[in-house]
């Protein structure tokens, strides 16, 4: 593991209307706009219905987590840039941006973003994960 070294992307594909209701009941979110591609629709949004936020930010972090399984996120900060819609395919990504040893513990943070297939990233932004020493592999 080394500064600039790319993280292995977390993808899903066609981002589902029925994962969006369940989520929608999840958060208590009625905004139509997750349920109705109508009401999309004539919010300005397109024809499909628009994914949730907090979902389109654990694809970042599910992304961080199979990259460094031993450590914990100890901050995460974006933007988000455009909207996710029913049926896009979308990859968190990520690249190594600096690596600090103290004591015991490494903090690795990265430069953050979820791409939409065919668009422009749908969020920006930077993760810091703490991880013990012990458990980030040397630079090859």
């Amino acid at each position: 593991m080394q500064i600039g070294d790319e993280l292995a992307p977390f993808t899903v594909r066609d981002v589902s209307a029925e994962a969006m209701a369940v989520l929608a009941k999840v958060l208590r979110d009625p905004n139509p706009i997750h349920l109705d591609p109508a009401a999309a629709a004539a919010a300005g949004m397109g024809d499909r219905r628009i994914n949730q936020g907090p979902a389109n930010f654990s694809y970042v972090i599910n992304m961080l987590t199979r990259a460094f399984p031993a450590a914990r996120l100890e901050r995460l900060t974006f933007a988000f840039t455009q909207n996710v819609r029913e049926g896009d395919t979308v990859h968190a990504r990520g690249r190594i941006k600096a690596i600090e040893t103290e004591g015991g513990s490494t903090r690795i943070v990265c430069d953050v973003w979820l791409d939409v297939e065919g668009g422009t990233p749908a969020l920006k932004g930077e993760a810091t994960m703490l991880a013990p020493s012990r458990s980030v592999p040397e630079g090859e």
